[in-house]
């Protein structure tokens, strides 16, 4: 099997406020769009699309998302934490470093997606 491309699907309330959020604070770019009901979001490097559908009372999916996280590994995190802060963006957890080195905070979509973007820094003497 060799993947070619990454999609992560959620069912969510508003598919337009989450759009509105990962294009905002997160550099995605709407590449289709049926009727807000379908959403699909992608982005120049390797992340994964986000195609997001509105749920509706009928879906068979239930309510979702729930204690759902997407994660992003990124560079330079701290510069993109400081970027989200003056952004105003809805950060959930601060930046903060876990003891096997890496550096992680988290997001929350208007949807309750959480988003949490890491870097991974080896610890001192590792």
């Amino acid at each position: 099997m060799n993947i070619t491309a990454s999609a992560i699907a959620l069912r969510v309330d508003d598919a337009a406020a989450s759009a509105e959020f990962f294009t905002s604070h997160l550099g995605f770019r709407e590449v289709v769009s049926v009727d807000e009901e379908y959403i699909c979001l992608g982005r120049d490097d390797s992340a994964a699309d986000i195609v997001l559908l509105n749920r509706s009372a009928e879906s068979p999916h239930g309510r979702g998302p729930t204690n759902v996280t997407v994660t992003f590994t990124v560079t330079a995190i701290a510069a993109e934490y400081a970027r989200l802060r003056r952004e105003d963006a809805p950060i959930s957890t601060p930046l903060r470093q876990k003891p096997w080195g890496e550096w992680v905070f988290q997001l929350t979509d208007p949807n309750g997606v959480v988003i949490e973007l890491v870097e991974w820094v080896a610890p001192a003497g590792a």
